[in-house]
């Protein structure tokens, strides 16, 4: 494995925000082949296809949640590891929400995340995603938080994967936009994401 840089990097414009506005799971095992990219130099991490997967469940976010990854290295024991966080919120307690906290908490899901800019990464690709932490709250105020607080930790040998496809124009890879590129990722259709 080559450790030499490929590329450099310009200073990037302020006209990013910050934050995820979704999660889909997807049930450990489920995955059977990944795909990845290679046209263009900056990609070849990049997923273009998964295979295996039928069902997306689907976590609308908003507010308090966020996916941050942290890169553990250590010259002495010639390792490094990304550590990939995911934090959310899960507004009100239902009894379908309460079943699936528990099923999550038990398991090892993979997780995609899409960022509020329209990323989509995938966490635990190779070991899934523990449940390192949760709460389920009520409030004691009437304006109080209520509801289900999820903090869940992947460790990988690389970072968080972009998910991607070849622009038909271009014919260079880049980051999908949507969920309609979603679907086409894992050859689903609209009825295989499960909201509710």
């Amino acid at each position: 494995m080559s450790c030499l840089i490929g590329n450099g990097r310009l200073e990037a414009c302020k006209d990013s925000i910050s934050g995820i506005s979704a999660i889909y799971f997807i049930n450990f095992g489920e995955i059977e082949t990944v795909t990845y990219s290679g046209t263009a130099p900056d990609f070849g991490d990049d997923i273009q296809a998964i295979t295996g997967v039928n069902k997306l469940y689907k976590y609308e976010l908003k507010g308090a949640n966020g996916f941050d990854q942290n890169i553990l290295s250590s010259r002495q024991n010639g390792t490094t590891v990304f550590e990939q966080m995911l934090t959310v919120q899960f507004k009100r307690q239902d009894i379908k929400t309460h079943k699936n906290i528990k099923f999550i908490a038990y398991g090892r899901p993979y997780v995609i995340v899409r960022s509020r800019t329209n990323e989509f990464f995938v966490m635990g690709l190779t070991e899934g995603a523990d449940v390192e932490s949760g709460s389920i709250n009520s409030g004691v105020e009437y304006v109080d938080y209520n509801g289900y607080n999820l903090v869940l930790k992947a460790t990988e040998q690389k970072g968080a994967n972009y998910l991607s496809v070849t622009d038909a124009v271009t014919t260079l890879d880049r980051p999908i936009k949507d969920e309609t590129e979603l679907l086409d990722v894992f050859g689903l259709v609209v009825a295989d994401i499960i909201t509710t």
